[in-house]
C-alpha cells in the first residue's frame, strides 16, 4: 500500500469526499475573495479577477462529479481535472506574488475591475477625479508578510496536493480493476 493510499484510507476521505472537500474550499476562497472586495473595500487588479478562474471551474468541476461521477475511473478524472486546476492556480498566485513583490513584470494593462457605471455627465465626472486605479504591483493587504496572492498561492498548493493524493490513491485502485 503506498502512502497516498493509505493517507487517503486513515482519513476516511473518499474520492466522493475528497472532491467535495476540494469544491468547498474554492467556494470558501472565492467568498473570501467577495468579502474583501465587497466588505472591505479592497478594489482587485485584473490579475486578482484572473486568479478567481481556476476556482470558478474547480467549483463546477467539482459539483459536476459529485453528480455524474459514479465510477473509480470518472471519479480519477475528476480528481485529476482538479489537480489541474490548483496547479493553474498555484501559477498565478506565484505569478502575482512575484509582481508585488518586483520579480516579475506585470502585465501593461494592469488597471483594475471597472467602476461602477455613471449614471450622467457628473457623475462621471466625480468619478474621474475619485477613482483609484488598481496596479497589480502594489498589495492592497497583508496578513503574516503575504498578500492576497501569495494565501492564494497556500491555498492552491494545499488543494493541489489533496487532490493529487486522491490522484495516486485512485489510479493504484483503478489498475486492479
Amino acid at each position: 500500500m503506498t502512502l497516498s493510499a493509505s493517507v487517503t484510507q486513515r482519513s476516511g476521505l473518499t474520492p466522493r469526499r475528497l472532491i467535495a472537500l476540494i469544491g468547498l474550499a474554492c467556494l470558501a476562497l472565492i467568498a473570501g475573495a467577495w468579502f474583501f472586495e465587497i466588505v472591505v473595500g479592497l478594489r482587485p487588479c485584473k490579475l486578482c479577477l484572473e486568479q478567481r478562474l481556476p476556482h470558478y471551474a474547480a467549483m463546477g468541476l467539482a459539483a459536476a462529479g459529485l453528480v455524474l461521477a459514479r465510477s473509480a475511473r470518472l471519479q480519477w478524472l475528476v480528481l485529476l481535472g482538479l489537480a489541474g486546476l490548483m496547479l493553474w492556480s498555484t501559477g498565478l498566485g506565484v505569478y502575482h506574488a512575484g509582481v508585488e513583490w518586483g520579480w516579475f513584470a506585470g502585465p501593461n494593462d494592469c488597471g483594475g475591475a471597472a467602476a461602477p457605471a455613471a449614471a450622467g455627465v457628473q457623475d462621471f465626472m466625480k468619478q474621474l477625479q475619485t477613482t483609484r486605479v488598481v496596479s497589480c504591483t502594489e498589495a492592497a493587504w497583508r496578513f503574516l508578510g503575504l498578500s492576497l496572492a501569495g494565501w492564494n498561492v497556500l491555498a492552491s498548493l494545499a488543494l493541489f496536493a489533496a487532490a493529487l493524493t486522491g490522484v495516486l490513491g485512485r489510479a493504484r485502485v483503478c489498475r486492479t480493476l
